[in-house]
Parts: C-alpha cells; sequence; structure tokens
C-alpha cells in the first residue's frame, strides 16, 4: 500500500504544470495606454527601460516579470518588423503580470 502511494504522489509530483498562452500587442509600459496603430518598434526599444507588456484583444494590458522584459527586448532588437507588433506569449498570471516562458513576434 505505501509502495502505491509513493508511486502516486511521485507520479503527480512530476507531472508537468502547462503554461497558458495570449496573443496581443508587445507595447512598452509608457505607451500602454495610446492609439498604437502607428507605435513602432524603435518606440518600444526607446522605452525599454519601464518595461514590456501585452496589450489583449479586449484591450487589457498585462505587464511582463523581468525575464518578460528581457524577452521582449531581444525579439524586438532581432525584428525588422517595424509596426503591429503582434505577438504570442506563453507563460503564467501572477497577480497582474505573466512569468513569461517564451514570446515569439507573429
Amino acid at each position: 500500500m505505501i509502495h502505491r502511494r509513493l508511486f502516486a504522489l511521485f507520479t503527480f509530483s512530476t507531472m508537468p504544470v502547462w503554461a497558458d498562452s495570449w496573443t496581443g500587442s508587445v507595447v512598452d509600459v509608457m505607451c500602454k495606454g495610446k492609439d498604437l496603430t502607428n507605435h513602432t518598434r524603435q518606440c518600444n526599444l526607446a522605452c525599454a527601460k519601464g518595461g514590456y507588456g501585452l496589450v489583449l484583444p479586449d484591450g487589457k494590458f498585462v505587464k511582463f516579470n523581468e525575464a518578460g522584459n528581457a524577452r521582449a527586448l531581444a525579439v524586438l532588437k532581432a525584428s525588422t518588423k517595424d509596426k503591429d507588433l503582434k505577438a504570442k506569449v506563453t507563460g503564467k498570471l501572477d497577480g497582474e503580470v505573466i512569468q513569461v516562458e517564451s514570446l515569439e513576434l507573429q
């Protein structure tokens, strides 16, 4: 009986925890409430110090954690896309902050 309990405990404790995903526009914190139709990659790069987040289709803004900010900056620097910076982000939502695991521009 103990062996079954230990097996069950080990099995459940090693199961992967699935991440959530969101799609929206990557934007720097300073510009989160502005009209994003003309918001550029250069503006995102210039305002990197304040961090980044995602504007969801319903208009809600969700910030990235520090790792997400670093990932967003790297992706933006590597991109040649100038406007309409839509992205798919995976991670866990912790309050109003996404603990970013991956971020890719679409």
